[in-house]
């Protein structure tokens, strides 16, 4: 349970994150017909050359509703004055939670947002192409901060997913690699941890169905992926505690694959996207260090 200075300190860096204003896209296209089925587009700031590395953005959440990709506008534009082109997608969360008119903390919905991120990337080259080109699909990282996270490892290993999943890919994503910002990396050991207060099993559709659907969802389960993966974790993270990150990597490991594990000294959870903090700048090099 964490004292109660490392609860005052996460407040103050979530507030601190969710105090900048929304920074509004250079476009807006949609990948379906649903109305969270859409991407926000920004193209690169400044004299950097074009076309400029894409940066595919998946926001956290908990893969709750009210949480949606408003709240890393901010990063997003922070990543394209930094010379990258950026694609924030959105895509389909859970039920509101009570505070909200809801009557559960519903985080997620089986299969709708597995459904939408697997689409958004099946339909992303073509929609920048049209819509972005100052963007170089060829050069495309992923990242994704917390909820995000697992969900940036989960879309680059489809490839890996079992034989009768409807996201299953052929091949693997053309991608120059991922980097996952405090990602809920591993369900198993995250829903033990009560991450997010049981969002893991919400996730996949409650309790008794989480041991059947693990291996369509864990990114820890599909594994080796054979794409350049980066993890970033703040060592003083609350809410998605640093026990995560190292049981993807260490699942990693026995996999074969090596796993890049970049720990921040004096950082939670979410100066990771908050374009004020140092820690924000170092995501960059590390995204910049796959794409260039």
């Amino acid at each position: 349970m964490p004292d109660d200075a490392a609860v005052a300190r996460d407040a103050a860096e979530a507030e601190a994150a969710f105090s900048h204003p929304a920074v509004e896209p250079d476009a807006t296209v949609a990948y379906g017909d649903h109305p969270d089925q859409v991407v926000d587009l920004y193209a690169p700031r400044g004299d950097t050359p074009r076309p400029a590395p894409l940066v595919v953005l998946l926001h956290g959440g908990a893969w709750r509703s009210p949480y949606d990709r408003r709240h890393v506008t901010p990063f997003a534009d922070f990543l394209a004055r930094r010379g990258f082109a950026v694609a924030n997608v959105e895509y389909r969360r859970g039920s509101p939670i009570p505070a909200q008119g809801g009557t559960a903390p519903v985080a997620g919905r089986w299969p709708e947002t597995f459904d939408d991120v697997a689409a958004a990337f099946d339909a992303l080259p073509a929609l920048v192409r049209d819509a972005l080109p100052s963007a170089d699909p060829r050069r495309t990282v992923v990242t994704g901060h917390s909820a995000g996270g697992h969900l940036a490892l989960w879309v680059a290993a489809r490839h890996l997913l079992p034989a009768d999943a409807p996201w299953r890919t052929g091949r693997p994503a053309p991608l120059r690699g991922v980097v996952a910002l405090a990602p809920i990396a591993d369900l198993r050991a995250a829903e033990e941890l009560e991450v997010c207060g049981g969002a893991c099993a919400q996730l996949l559709g409650g309790a008794a169905r989480f041991e059947e659907r693990l291996p369509y969802a864990d990114p820890a389960a599909l594994l080796p992926s054979g794409i350049a993966t980066t993890v970033v974790q703040g060592r003083d993270d609350i809410v998605v505690p640093q026990a995560v990150s190292e049981a993807y990597a260490d699942a990693a490991a026995k996999a074969g694959e090596v796993v890049g594990l970049t720990l921040l000294e004096d950082v939670g959870h979410f100066p990771l996207i908050d374009p004020a903090a140092d820690a924000c700048a170092v995501v960059a090099e590390e995204i910049a260090q796959l794409a260039f």
